[in-house]
């Protein structure tokens, strides 16, 4: 997942020279980054005040501006300059709520964040503004705009439409209202997981068939501390020969903040549909969709249903398989065989049939992934292939020891292109997933100078336990190669406006770019640059290695039916007016999987893309991955998987334009050709 710009116009103040200004300034400049993570809950909130009244004054200059002052330069130019210079500021205020060690200042940022995102939908909403752009926009001038400045144009007046700025002030008051509290249930609902911390403590015996060395570290007294993290979480799914206890865990898993996310997942329901209603839409999924490349929810619904029709077969024999060694288990440990898959069933058997159809040990495949051998080939590869380099900035200013900062050039001119943190392990109060933040766009400002960006990726890895390494397994390793595609993505952007920077495509292509470069963890020359055994820095034998390739279709069936269930749970409750998310998560996995989802959980309560930024776009996902395989298959897979001319190729036809082109234009760039679906069906095994 890639943290998402949730603001269409994300208006940010230049400010004064404040003390705080003057130090959020002067933490980094060694680095050419304007960030600062050691602020005070007071400064926080002190510049979080400055950043709404400057931001203020400036967009009333804008409104102000007579018709014959309307230009390139006092409109866009200024717009663009204002937004990028502090991009950064107000990211470091809502960025630390995800990450900090500290409550305090997870707290201080956390009300930073509703601050910011109202006053954010407050500016939005400025009809004085729309219509100093609206102006413009018609004026002799901007009419005869071309390339990015008129797409630039285009999109802050398309915004400003689908804000209800050209309706009725009573509306527009009804929209503002909801878009507020929308913001305050993303924020409220995000921080209520990352608060989450229960454990379990847990004998020997209830965590059968776990390895010794995921038992070692986790030891209070005679029993084991268990958390929901993922280090702690999926393992014990994957590996605990113990359904009661793999039923424990996944009852906690999927009821976290069951009690107060399941009813502002409920309210945001109501709310989009609402104003998707004012705005003269039919239902939220038709509103979002109109900006993304599937345009409409009949697209959407069409490719799922085509899609869950190609995977079913797959889908019930590997179901029938599960139900065999369900069946085996059953007697070999001793419990109840009740005849069915459960939802606390799945990551088991897909482990167990990984393992027994294609051989796959995945505890031996483990030792040869440590984390500090695979950042540095992960490292490496990317470095290769967009001829880049990256620097280890020792030191570097950070939230949290465990984090570090790395400078990225260009390999072939030296030029400065950013620079990214990688955050890997999990800690209380932090973000529970996986992710890519942008703290700093990238900016070519009107006065030559130049910003580049800055971004972090967030992660829960398995970390180092005593004397036991911190490993990876595969899962962990795709994980990792997917979310840096993110971060090298926000990295080579450049774009001459900077709401275009980053990963500013539509949102249904952004993950295209990230999934592609997960091929790389399936392919012999880039696993073995990846690996390395832990005692003795041995290769990994070419037989694990080939039997590791073949397993890449082993459950494709029901993880790719899951996703289609998942995507179809978040059209279901975005083209309606109202939802128990409880009751319709339920419904949808029975209709498409046949099984229920357990008695008693809300997986939705901590679902938190259908909350921020991906509602009504999950499907983004599998739609990206028909892009990503024709891409992987068109060029990498005809020219070499670790191609520096291909990557470079890759590099400017697909990252560098960040969202200045339309996703097709760039794919058509890059494949020289339309894409087409057939390497993506050949993928996942239904096309021979």
């Amino acid at each position: 997942m890639i943290f998402a710009w949730t603001r269409m116009i994300k208006f940010v103040p230049y400010l004064g020279q404040s003390m705080q200004r003057k130090r959020l300034m002067s933490m980094a400049a060694v680095a050419n980054i304007r960030l600062n993570f050691n602020l005070s809950a007071q400064e926080i909130a002190t510049l979080c005040d400055e950043v709404i009244a400057t931001d203020k004054k400036v967009l009333d200059e804008v409104a102000a501006l007579p018709t014959d002052k309307l230009t390139e330069d006092s409109v866009l130019l200024r717009l663009s300059d204002h937004s990028a210079k502090q991009y950064p500021i107000e990211n470091n205020l809502e960025f630390l709520h995800h990450v900090h060690p500290s409550e305090e200042i997870r707290n201080a940022s956390t009300e930073a964040d509703k601050k910011l995102s109202e006053h954010s939908v407050e500016m939005q909403m400025r009809k004085d503004v729309f219509d100093s752009l609206q102006s413009f926009h018609k004026s002799e001038i901007g009419s005869k705009l071309e390339g990015e400045s008129k797409r630039y144009i285009e999109r802050l007046v398309k915004s400003g439409l689908r804000s209800g700025l050209h309706l009725d002030e009573a509306v527009r008051q009804e929209i503002k209202a909801i878009k507020k509290r929308l913001s305050d249930i993303s924020i409220d609902f995000q921080k209520n997981v990352n608060e989450e911390n229960t454990t379990f403590l847990l004998t020997k015996e209830q965590l059968q068939g776990l390895p010794a060395d995921f038992l070692e570290g986790r030891k209070e007294g005679d029993k084991f501390r268990i958390s929901l993290k993922y280090p702690d979480y999926f393992p014990v799914q994957k590996k605990c020969v113990l359904p009661e206890t793999r039923k424990l865990l996944e009852t906690a898993f999927n009821s976290r903040c069951k009690d107060l996310n399941a009813k502002l997942l409920e309210e945001s329901v109501q709310l989009r549909a609402k104003q998707a209603a004012l705005l003269g839409y039919q239902h939220h999924a038709d509103y979002i969709l109109e900006l993304r490349m599937a345009k409409n929810q009949k697209t959407v619904a069409d490719f799922l249903e085509d899609l869950a029709t190609k995977l079913k077969p797959s889908f019930s024999k590997e179901m029938e398989q599960y139900l065999k060694y369900k069946e085996e288990d059953a007697k070999e440990f001793g419990f109840e065989n009740d005849g069915k898959v459960n939802m606390w069933d799945f990551r088991f058997y897909m482990n167990k049939l990984s393992e027994r159809m294609y051989s796959v040990d995945h505890e031996k495949l483990k030792e040869y992934f440590p984390v500090d051998v695979v950042t540095e080939g992960l490292l490496d590869i990317y470095q290769q292939l967009l001829h880049l380099k990256f620097h280890l900035i020792k030191d570097g200013h950070t939230w949290h020891p465990e984090v570090a900062l790395y400078e990225v050039t260009d390999a072939d001119t030296g030029e400065t292109m950013g620079h990214f943190y990688l955050d890997l392990y999990p800690r209380d109060g932090k973000f529970s997933h996986a992710a890519v933040f942008g703290l700093q766009c990238y900016a070519k400002f009107s006065d030559g100078t130049t910003q580049y960006p800055a971004c972090a990726m967030v992660a829960n890895f398995p970390k180092a336990i005593g004397d036991n390494p911190a490993l990876f397994d595969h899962d962990d390793v795709e994980t990792f190669f997917h979310e840096f595609g993110h971060v090298m993505h926000q990295i080579c952007a450049r774009s001459k406006y900077s709401i275009f920077a980053g990963t500013r495509v539509e949102r249904d292509f952004v993950e295209a770019p990230s999934q592609m470069l997960e091929n790389w963890v399936w392919h012999e020359e880039p696993v073995k640059r990846l690996s390395k055994h832990y005692k003795d820095g041995s290769p990994i034998p070419d037989e694990l290695l080939q039997k590791l390739a073949a397993s890449r279709k082993a459950n494709a069936g029901i993880f790719n039916l899951r996703q289609v269930m998942l995507s179809a749970f978040d059209q279901n409750i975005h083209t309606k007016a109202q939802s128990d998310v409880a009751v319709d998560y339920s419904a949808v996995c029975e209709s498409i999987m046949g099984v229920s989802a357990t008695p008693g959980t809300c997986m939705p309560a901590s679902f938190e893309h259908v909350i921020d930024g991906y509602d009504a776009q999950y499907y983004g996902y599998l739609w990206s991955e028909v892009y990503s395989a024709d891409m992987f298959a068109s060029r990498f897979g005809k020219e070499g998987v670790l191609n520096p001319d291909t990557g470079l190729s890759y590099r400017k036809c697909i990252l560098q334009p960040g969202g200045s082109k339309d996703a097709i234009d760039m794919l058509r760039d890059f494949l020289g050709r339309e894409p087409n679906s057939t390497a993506f069906l050949k993928e996942k095994g239904l096309l021979v």
